[in-house]
């Protein structure tokens, strides 16, 4: 069975990973190409080149070269790049994931984050062994096929170790369950940055009591769920105040909030400024950067970038 598949030029491809054996796979996506994975797998989506829109289960992302995104067995996410993206990923079944923990004493865990561009060369690297690899079926079992790839990206994540440490349990493995489930959680706020999201929503999501949940999030990242939401929020903002042409109030509605005024205070109160003057800044600081670099260094200091 063909365990690499690659969704090119406006293809699109269903990953059904439903039979008993569940299989692994390499998926690579690119120039309008998508993937929608079907199937009870953990995914792992790297961005190369261009851009991707992932939609799963904890919301919808945005994918920029350089970051990674890893999404829960049931996520079922849909990826689809730009005419320029290149994105690769991997489809982890259960069994492969429970093999990385005598492996690598950890696992992967849902998020995002960034990679170091000679990391990223690394990984495609990896991955292309990987499919190779599956593809011939010469090794025993898919974890030992995708083992160098697997180990890569556990190091990509080895700063979450800090978090696992934070965790409630007396037991590793404990304590790796409940970190996977606030994880989960964290993502949720992250793709969900254009409404106001309950603490009971993410409690149902983690299977936790609110208000063990609140208190759990608040000893892993020293902020609490309403303040990191609000954070995300703004941050989204920003990002569409510097993307797009929409105006503040498109914006305050895209990123949660009911009316301009709520909106402008806790702008101001986020980065020093009020959003028409961070976007001018930061416009000039683009326009600037190759004429003057001094001048466009006063504009990132002013925004914030």
């Amino acid at each position: 069975m063909e365990q690499k598949q690659w969704s090119d030029r406006g293809q699109q491809i269903r990953l059904e990973q439903s039979e008993p054996t569940g299989r692994s796979s390499c998926v690579g996506v690119s120039r309008l190409g998508s993937v929608q994975v079907s199937g009870d797998m953990f995914s792992v989506w790297i961005q190369l080149r261009g851009a991707s829109w992932v939609e799963a289960k904890e919301g919808k992302f945005r994918l920029r070269p350089g970051q990674w995104i890893a999404l829960e067995r049931d996520s079922k996410p849909l990826i689809q790049t730009d005419r320029h993206g290149v994105c690769i990923g991997l489809t982890l079944s259960a069994e492969v994931l429970r093999g990385m923990v005598p492996l690598a004493d950890s696992t992967l865990y849902a998020g995002r984050g960034r990679i170091p561009r000679r990391d990223g060369r690394i990984a495609l690297k990896l991955w292309r062994q990987a499919a190779a690899r599956l593809a011939d079926q010469q090794e025993k079992s898919d974890a030992a096929a995708l083992r160098p790839i697997l180990l890569h990206m556990v190091a990509i994540q080895q700063e979450l170790d800090a978090y696992i440490q934070r965790c409630p349990g007396r037991s590793r493995s404990r304590k790796r369950q409940v970190f996977g489930r606030l994880q989960r959680a964290r993502l949720y706020l992250e793709g969900n940055c254009d409404r106001v999201v309950r603490i009971s929503e993410l409690a149902e999501l983690t299977s936790f009591s609110s208000w063990y949940f609140s208190r759990t999030f608040y000893t892993l990242y020293e902020e609490s769920p309403q303040a990191a939401a609000a954070r995300m929020r703004l941050e989204r903002a920003a990002e569409l105040l510097g993307s797009t042409s929409m105006m503040i109030g498109e914006v305050a509605a895209a990123s949660g909030f009911d009316n301009c005024c709520s909106f402008a205070r806790a702008f101001r109160a986020r980065f020093g400024v009020s959003a028409s003057r961070y976007r001018i800044a930061l416009s000039h600081s683009r326009t600037d950067s190759a004429k003057s670099p001094g001048r466009a260094r006063k504009a990132e200091i002013l925004t914030g970038t």
